[in-house]
C-alpha cells in the first residue's frame, strides 16, 4: 500500500514537473500546470492515481497552510492602511460580481444555491498570483500596486468571512441550533484565542525565535493544532488555520515564520491543485462549456470595468484604473477552496466545481497575459478609457506658468530628495504626478502641478519642452522613460535630461537614447542625485562628464557580471 502511495505521487510530480516548464515557456502562472496535471491523472484520463487516502489529506494540509500564511497578511496593521480605496473597490467589485454574475448563472438553469456559489467565486481574484506577477514586474511600489495589493487583501478578509459561514451551513441541525451552538463554539474560541494572544505569545516570542529549527516547528504545530481545535468545535480546518496566522501577524517574526512555511506551503498546495483538477467532470463537458465561456469572460471584462469606475469615481487615473483593474480579471485559489469546500460539505455538485476549475484555468492563463503586457496595450486604449478619468481633480492642478525650467515627473519616489534640491535654485519648476493626493498636497504648498500620467502621448505634447532646461523623471519604467526622452530631445536638444533604471541593461539602453544623467537606484540612489544638481547646477557640460563616468562604470559592471 505505501509503495503504491509513493509511485503514484511520484508520477504525479514528474508530470507536474514537465507541465510546470511547459508553464514557465508560455509565461503562464504554475497554478494552470498542476490543475492540468490533476486533469491528466484523473479517473476521467489516464486514472493513474486513486486519492480517496492519499492525495486527498496532502491537499487539505496545502490548504490550510495557504490560509496560515494569508491570516499572517491580513495583520489589523495592514487593514488599516490600505486605505479608502482599497476598502470601496474590494468590496465593490465583490458586491457587483457576486450580484451581476448569480443573475448571469440563473439564465442557465441552476438552482439558487449552486448560483450563489459559483456567483461568489467569480468575485474573488488571486493574492497569490497578482503578488507575483507585479513583483517579477517590479510594480508592487507603483501606486496602482499598492491599491491592488490594498483590494486583495480586503477581499481575502472578506472571503474568510464567506469560508466561515459556509462551514456554520454545512452541519445537519435546525438553523436556530446551529446559530446557538455556533455562538457558544465562538465564544470558548475567542476567550481561548484572547488568553493565548495576550498571556503566552507576548512572552513566548523570544524564546521560539531563538532557534530557527524551533520556530519552523513552532509553526507547523501552531497552523495544525488550531486547525484540530477549530474542527474539534464544528468549524472548519480552514478557517482553523487562518486564525492561526491572524495571531501569528501581530509578532514581530512574522515575516520570518512566513519565509519558513512557505517552502512547505507550495509543495503541499500542489497537491490541491491536482486534486481539484483531477475532480473535473468531464462526461458531460458540453453542457458546462458554454457556461464557463461566457463566465469567463464575464470575469476578464466585467471584473476590471467596475474597478475602472470605481477608481474613477474617486479621481484616479485611467492608467492607474486600467493597470489595477486588470489585476481583477481572474478568480483566485480562494475560489476553488470555497467550490471544493461547498462540494465535500455536499452544498453542490461536481458540475458546479468543474465550471468554476474550467473559468479559473481561462481567466488565470487570459489574465497574466494581459498584466503582463498592460504596458504595451495601454497606449492603444487610452484615449478609449478616457471615460473612466474624472476630470475634477485638474481644478487643483496649477494655472500659473506655462513656460517651466524644470520639469518633474513623480513626486512619491526619489522626487522628494530632488524637488529640495531644486528649490534652492529658483526656477520655474512643474511637477507631474498620477496620484491625485500628491497632486493636491504639492499644491497647497505652492508647487506647480499637473495630474497625469508620464506615459500619456496627448499629455507629453501639451507639455513646453523648448523652454524647459531640465527633465527629470522618477519613473522606473524603461518604455515611459524612452517616450519621455523622445518628447524632450524633440522639443530641447541639450536640456538636462534624468531618468531612473532599474537594470544596467535598461540604464546603458537610455543612455544611448540620449538621457544625460540615468539614476540606478540600487548603485547611487536619489540623494547622490540631488547633491549633484545643487553642485553642477544647470551646467549641461559637467553633467555630460558624469554621464561618461557613470557609463563607463555601468560597461564594465555588466562585463563583470
Amino acid at each position: 500500500m505505501t509503495g503504491d502511495i509513493f509511485i503514484q505521487l511520484s508520477i504525479v510530480l514528474v508530470i507536474a514537473t514537465i507541465l510546470s516548464a511547459i508553464a514557465r515557456l508560455l509565461k503562464q502562472p504554475m497554478i494552470i500546470s498542476y490543475i492540468a496535471t490533476g486533469i491528466i491523472v484523473s479517473p476521467s484520463a489516464l486514472n493513474i492515481v486513486g486519492y480517496e487516502s492519499s492525495v486527498t489529506i496532502l491537499s487539505e494540509i496545502g490548504v490550510a497552510l495557504l490560509l496560515f500564511l494569508v491570516g499572517i497578511s491580513l495583520s489589523p496593521k495592514v487593514i488599516k492602511e490600505v486605505g479608502k480605496i482599497a476598502v470601496i473597490t474590494g468590496v465593490g467589485q465583490v458586491l457587483f460580481t457576486t450580484v451581476v454574475g448569480f443573475f448571469i448563472i440563473q439564465q442557465f438553469g441552476f438552482g439558487f444555491i449552486p448560483s450563489l456559489y459559483l456567483a461568489i467565486a467569480l468575485a474573488f481574484s488571486s493574492t497569490i498570483i497578482i503578488m507575483k506577477l507585479l513583483a517579477d514586474r517590479g510594480d508592487l511600489e507603483t501606486l496602482y500596486g499598492k491599491i491592488s495589493v490594498g483590494f486583495l487583501l480586503v477581499q481575502d478578509l472578506i472571503a474568510v468571512f464567506i469560508l466561515l459561514g459556509v462551514t456554520a451551513f454545512s452541519g445537519g441541525s435546525g438553523l436556530e441550533t446551529m446559530a446557538y451552538d455556533m455562538m457558544i463554539n465562538g465564544v470558548i474560541l475567542l476567550a481561548i484565542l484572547s488568553f493565548i494572544g495576550i498571556f503566552i505569545l507576548p512572552k513566548s516570542g523570544k524564546f521560539i525565535a531563538s532557534s530557527q529549527e524551533f520556530l519552523f516547528l513552532f509553526s507547523i504545530a501552531w497552523c495544525m493544532a488550531f486547525a484540530a481545535l477549530f474542527n474539534y468545535f464544528n468549524f472548519s480546518v480552514e478557517i482553523g488555520a487562518l486564525a492561526a496566522g491572524v495571531m501569528l501577524s501581530l509578532s514581530p517574526y512574522h515575516d520570518e515564520i512566513a519565509s519558513k512555511v512557505k517552502p512547505l506551503k507550495d509543495f503541499f498546495i500542489i497537491l490541491f491543485f491536482i486534486f481539484l483538477g483531477s475532480q473535473m467532470q468531464f462526461g458531460d463537458v458540453a453542457t458546462y462549456l458554454l457556461p464557463a465561456l461566457l463566465l469567463s469572460g464575464f470575469v476578464l471584462i466585467g471584473n476590471p470595468l467596475i474597478l475602472m469606475i470605481l477608481m474613477g469615481i474617486m479621481g484616479y487615473s485611467r492608467r492607474n484604473s486600467f493597470f489595477a483593474g486588470l489585476t481583477v480579471a481572474q478568480i483566485s485559489e480562494f475560489s476553488l477552496i470555497l467550490v471544493g469546500l461547498g462540494v465535500k460539505v455536499g452544498h453542490i455538485t461536481g458540475e458546479i466545481l468543474s465550471i468554476a476549475t474550467l473559468v479559473g484555468i481561462i481567466t488565470i492563463g487570459c489574465s497574466s497575459y494581459l498584466i503582463l503586457y498592460a504596458h504595451k496595450i495601454y497606449p492603444h486604449l487610452s484615449g478609449i478609457l478616457r471615460i473612466f478619468e474624472r476630470t475634477s481633480i485638474r481644478k487643483s492642478e496649477s494655472k500659473k506658468e506655462k513656460k517651466y525650467d524644470v520639469i518633474v515627473f513623480g513626486y512619491d519616489r526619489v522626487g522628494y530628495d530632488i524637488m529640495k534640491s531644486l528649490k534652492k535654485l529658483k526656477k520655474k519648476i512643474l511637477v507631474i504626478d498620477y496620484n491625485p493626493s500628491t497632486v493636491s498636497k504639492l499644491c497647497s504648498r505652492g508647487y506647480n502641478c499637473k495630474y497625469g500620467d508620464a506615459n500619456d502621448i496627448e499629455l507629453l505634447n501639451n507639455l513646453d519642452f523648448r523652454h524647459a532646461k531640465m527633465v527629470i523623471s522618477t519613473v522606473p519604467d524603461f518604455e515611459t522613460n524612452a517616450l519621455i526622452l523622445r518628447r524632450a530631445r524633440k522639443g530641447r536638444g541639450r536640456s538636462i535630461v534624468i531618468c531612473v533604471a532599474q537594470y544596467v541593461d535598461d540604464a546603458i539602453s537610455l543612455y544611448d537614447l540620449g538621457a544625460t544623467y540615468v539614476i540606478t537606484p540600487h548603485l547611487i540612489g536619489g540623494h547622490y542625485t540631488a547633491g549633484m544638481i545643487t553642485k553642477f547646477k544647470m551646467d549641461y557640460r559637467k553633467f555630460s562628464k558624469e554621464k561618461a563616468t557613470h557609463l563607463y562604470h555601468l560597461r564594465r559592471r555588466k562585463q563583470k557580471n
